[in-house]
């Protein structure tokens, strides 16, 4: 894909939501502003400050643009844009160079979150899942990043009828004010006036 991905064309990409294939797509979509978000937070990490930030000037380093990159995974293929350094030492974390192949990515980053996890236990899964060191400051930069994407597809909006409408619960635990609690994840799916479902 070469489309740049921003805030209003997902909302168009999302209202536009209306079979499974679309689904997919769209899942395509976001995993690439995801990995993409999250490499630009851990470069941000990596320079130690932020981007257009004044203290960023006479570093000695700064951003140097992107190359793309083909990833493959579960959900198929999809380029992505690898931020880089102008010393060329930054070493991706997520991605590691060479490598091509992403297993369940959007599986693993929507379980982290429905789980309720620390940035530590994310850091913990994080190296379980791909091997890589990462401290609990670049976790929360990159959930944050992460969570605008989310927020997004949350808020995108929906058709005004829905004729038929399947609502169900799922009750999972969560860590909360230091302690884990149990919370219902509420699921509706929705058949529209032209018999397509949305969830």
């Amino acid at each position: 894909m070469s489309v740049e991905i921003n805030e209003k064309l997902v909302d168009q990409i999302a209202s536009q939501i209306k079979t499974q294939d679309h689904l997919a797509d769209f899942s395509r979509l976001l995993i690439k502003a995801t990995v993409e978000r999250v490499m630009a937070a851990e470069l941000e990490e990596h320079l130690g400050y932020a981007k257009y930030s004044p203290e960023g000037h006479n570093t000695g380093n700064s951003r140097n643009g992107s190359t793309s990159k083909n990833i493959k995974g579960d959900f198929g293929e999809v380029e992505v844009k690898v931020p880089r350094d102008r010393n060329s030492d930054f070493v991706p974390q997520l991605i590691a160079k060479g490598q091509t192949r992403l297993n369940k990515l959007d599986q693993q980053i929507l379980t982290l979150y429905a789980r309720g996890m620390t940035t530590r236990d994310i850091a913990e899964a994080i190296h379980e899942m791909y091997g890589a060191e990462v401290s609990p400051t670049l976790i929360s930069k990159v959930t944050d990043a992460v969570y605008d994407e989310v927020r997004t597809w949350q808020n995108r909006p929906l058709d005004r009828l829905f004729p038929i409408l399947y609502l169900d619960g799922l009750v999972v635990k969560v860590h909360q004010d230091k302690r884990v609690i149990r919370k219902t994840v509420y699921v509706a799916l929705g058949v529209n006036t032209e018999g397509h479902k949305e969830l």
